[in-house]
């Protein structure tokens, strides 16, 4: 009896369908990262956030980038060639790389965004970061050029900065000021959903132009403000990577078997701004009383359980042409004495604000408020919610009507030069809302040095002027340098591939889970 070839053929299929049924499932590579702040946004153009911008390397990459030591490398771009004079940048771009929705990357790519990043009429919040360009032009289809308005000699360190990325021109023109909803990137994840605050949560682009990666199947972000809530995550198993790890239990996870701790250096620095154009402030005994009045050391110890150390400098090492100075001395003699020289020895009442709310920000807070008291100076705490910090302190638009007194905050120069930290937080037209000197600083001495060090190709005249800057402010005190802490990050040890890089961002493109 012959079998009909079809029925055979059938046969063959149903019974290999019954065979890999009969196979185990390959379970699904699902991380879960367990972070200490909500995200302002999905659009690094228009966050002042590490946090976001870390975030949005899932879906998202630039130009240029950092490894894990801070040393720019080459992403989206191959190479570049800048002319003599110093404003001319020609990039050239790599081959075959397609946005999530399909739409090539190329040099039309390169002047959309960074066409919009440069208008001013888009309100965007790195808007300044990138003001410098005068023009972008697609050359040829791999080719573009960059002209600027003078000379920058920091420009290829700005474009690494993680604000730095490629959207999709299409999803641009579809979505406009709505993007930060539907992020479309050439990242190793695609955007799944957003839900605001808890969670956002992206999964593996298999079109990605890395071939092999990324190796895990998804990634959810989870927004969790309590550092003990965070640890529990991650000793339970529901988080697979947690960052910032509290201080205060680090000893505790570092005992888990199945868990790694992570202390990395970092370029992140903590500090204490005070408001130079309001009184007392405005007087430069006063700023230095405070200074005086904190000790580091034990600010180290109390919040930080010794991850961190005194602030040497107003720009950390590791930034290029950070100057390393003596640490500002716990002196509360030294302190009372200059109140009293400012007009103040029984002190006064102030305001002091925080630009987080974690339990490290509460503890940081109480004990500066503990400090000052010793100098008569009271102060009312309010630990600022990232929409709050936005709103009070980032985009307040009149110098003389700011509330902003005392503010607790940290940096970190995401673009490895000392111009990122510098001119951003201390030079005079960086108040907010423009950028991010909260102090309200002016000094025409210091502005000069941060112009003169942008115009130099000498890197030799460029470290001398940096340096002038930077010891200049530290003796004109618009802050208290508190501490540079280190960045204590955990794992589970069956997840690799995953760091904090020195500038508080986070590497995971080559992530994966056992």
């Amino acid at each position: 009896m012959k079998f009909p070839l079809h029925r055979f053929a059938a046969a063959l299929a149903v019974a290999a369908v019954a065979a890999l049924a009969a196979l185990p499932a390959q379970a699904a590579k699902d991380v879960v990262f367990a972070v200490a702040s909500t995200f302002t946004t999905t659009d690094p153009y228009d966050a002042n956030d590490t946090l976001s911008q870390a975030m949005a390397k899932s879906f998202y990459e630039g130009l240029y980038g950092f490894d894990k030591d801070m040393k720019m490398i080459p992403v989206l771009a191959t190479s570049y060639e800048v002319s003599s004079d110093g404003l001319v940048y020609t990039l050239h771009l790599r081959h075959g790389v397609k946005f999530h929705d399909g739409t090539d990357f190329n040099a039309e790519a390169v002047k959309v965004n960074l066409d919009r990043v440069t208008n001013p009429d888009n309100h965007l919040k790195r808007y300044g970061l990138y003001s410098v360009i005068a023009k972008t032009e697609a050359v040829d289809p791999y080719t573009a050029r960059i002209t600027l308005k003078n000379p920058f000699s920091a420009f290829i360190n700005d474009l690494a900065h993680p604000s730095g990325v490629m959207i999709s021109p299409a999803a641009i023109q579809k979505y406009g000021k709505e993007i930060a909803f539907h992020p479309v990137g050439t990242g190793p994840f695609e955007f799944v959903e957003w839900k605001q605050p808890d969670y956002l949560k992206v999964k593996k682009f298999a079109g990605y132009w890395q071939k092999g990666l990324p190796k895990i199947d998804t990634i959810t972000w989870r927004s969790v403000v309590d550092n003990n809530a965070r640890a529990a995550m991650m000793q339970t198993g529901e988080a697979q990577f947690t960052f910032p790890v509290p201080y205060e239990i680090a000893d505790v996870l570092k005992k888990k078997p199945d868990l790694a701790l992570v202390a990395a250096p970092s370029i992140v620095i903590r500090y204490l701004s005070m408001n130079t154009q309001q009184k007392p402030f405005d007087n430069v005994k006063v700023r230095e009383a405070i200074a005086y009045a904190i000790n580091k050391q034990a600010l180290a110890k109390v919040a930080f359980n010794g991850y961190a150390e005194p602030a040497a400098g107003v720009v950390p090492q590791g930034v290029e042409y950070a100057v390393k100075m003596a640490p500002w001395p716990y002196d509360l003699a030294k302190a009372k004495a200059l109140m009293k020289e400012a007009g103040y020895p029984d002190g006064f009442e102030t305001e002091l604000w925080s630009a987080y709310n974690h339990t490290t920000a509460q503890k940081v807070t109480q004990f500066i408020q503990q400090q000052l008291q010793q100098i008569g100076i009271r102060t009312r705490i309010t630990l600022l919610e990232s929409g709050q910090r936005v709103q009070r302190v980032e985009s307040w638009q009149d110098p003389k009507t700011a509330g902003v007194r005392l503010y607790y905050v940290g940096w970190s120069s995401s673009t490895g030069e000392a111009d990122w930290a510098l001119r951003p937080l201390l030079y005079g037209e960086s108040w907010p809302p423009t950028l991010f000197n909260t102090a309200y600083y002016k000094s025409d001495k210091v502005d000069a040095d941060i112009k003169g060090a942008l115009l130099t190709t000498d890197s030799k005249e460029k470290a001398r002027l940096y340096k002038d800057a930077q010891e200049t402010i530290w003796h004109d005190a618009p802050w208290a340098p508190l501490v540079v802490e280190k960045l204590l990050s955990a794992n589970s040890k069956k997840l690799t591939g995953v760091y904090v890089m020195p500038d508080a961002s986070f590497n995971f493109t080559n992530a994966d889970l056992k």
